[in-house]
């Protein structure tokens, strides 16, 4: 991390001077450089001359060194500049402290960072929480949405520098790598903060992601926080919005955790529960019984709100082929879709048959 910030930094340097200059580690290898074929060059030599010196300042091969630290009074690194008259001294002043408040910088967001990923995961004490934020200074009571950022497929690590680039515009916002799958985006959110507001804001990241990676992702939301402690809650939700989501609504990348529905419910009942409840509904005839093309006319019915006229339309079939098929499923399974009752029993059936071939095809991911 050091030397992708140093190298930012030292780049931006060298447009300011036509010297070459760069930095070194603590082994004496170049680690940033304006001439970026140096970086990975050990110089030994260079760290022994300077070593030796009684101060900060030191001179090797015409170049001038300066080090400096950001924990401690120790050799961390060493910034150097060709040259070895006044204006190196000046000039590998000024950049070794720019480097160092850079980095105190990036550590100071990095320590934040693993603190919150340690929140949500739960690998802090919850009576450490407050007093490890106050030491970080780490606001306890602001308002956060947790947006799980799931890929498919292979892991991609440009999907995290997609996002920060893009959406973490306010020092409150972390992107963190969880595993090679998920990317986790904490935003600071102000009152209007909605679900409706959540989801389209999800769907920007969704379609920048898609833009810069060419990556097709699925983004889990969960209820938007009120104090530090209730981020790992919202995380949690947004785990379960992904794997239900995956369960019953596959034709959509963007799932709340509050939109989540029967589906839910049905997700948190055991396996035993639900087989029950299938046999009980289905007594004349087992669910597995129905053909596609029946399924496919029970789903449009739903689809169109029982409405008959409307379904044999779309379905492009006459009203009375309909009423033929609805009685059909009328006597295989003893419910009648055209009854409120009936219909909502079925749909119920059918999203648990749903969970359950889901739980017997592979194992959940949590």
């Amino acid at each position: 991390m050091a030397s992708k910030v140093f190298q930012s930094v030292i780049t931006q340097l060298h447009e300011a001077t036509d010297r070459s200059l760069g930095v070194i580690d603590s082994e004496g290898v170049i680690i940033a450089a304006s001439d970026t074929s140096y970086i990975g060059l050990p110089w030994t030599e260079a760290l022994t001359t300077i070593s030796a010196s009684k101060n900060k300042l030191a001179v090797w091969e015409g170049k001038t060194f300066r080090v400096f630290s950001t924990h401690g009074p120790k050799m961390e690194y060493a910034v150097f500049i060709s040259g070895t008259d006044s204006v190196a001294e000046s000039f590998s002043q000024m950049a070794a402290i720019a480097l160092k408040i850079v980095k105190a910088n990036c550590d100071e967001k990095y320590d934040r960072a693993t603190f919150i990923k340690n929140v949500i995961t739960d690998n802090v004490l919850p009576g450490d929480v407050y007093l490890r934020a106050k030491e970080l200074g780490f606001s306890i009571d602001a308002m956060r949405a947790v947006f799980l950022i799931r890929q498919k497929g292979r892991s991609d690590g440009g999907i995290f520098d997609a996002v920060q680039a893009a959406f973490a515009d306010n020092e409150g916002d972390y992107v963190l790598n969880i595993n090679e799958t998920d990317v986790v985006f904490i935003k600071l959110v102000d009152e209007n903060a909605t679900e409706e507001a959540m989801c389209e804001y999800a769907a920007k990241i969704e379609k920048e992601i898609a833009r810069v990676c060419g990556r097709s992702v699925m983004i889990g939301i969960g209820s938007v926080s009120n104090y530090l402690r209730e981020i790992a809650t919202s995380y949690k939700e947004a785990q379960v919005a992904i794997q239900v989501g995956k369960i019953f609504y596959s034709d959509k990348k963007i799932i709340h955790y509050q939109n989540l529905g029967i589906g839910r419910l049905i997700y948190q009942l055991p396996t035993t529960l639900c087989e029950m409840f299938l046999a009980e509904v289905f007594k004349k005839n087992n669910i597995d019984s129905l053909d596609q093309e029946t399924l496919f006319t029970i789903q449009r019915f739903f689809e169109n709100n029982l409405n008959v006229s409307e379904t044999s339309r779309k379905l492009f079939v006459h009203r009375n082929t309909l009423v033929y098929r609805l009685e059909k499923i009328k006597k295989l399974t003893g419910l009648d879709l055209r009854e409120f009752d009936g219909a909502i029993v079925f749909k119920v059936a059918l999203m648990v048959k749903k969970y359950l071939d889901s739980r017997e095809s592979k194992p959940m991911k949590t």
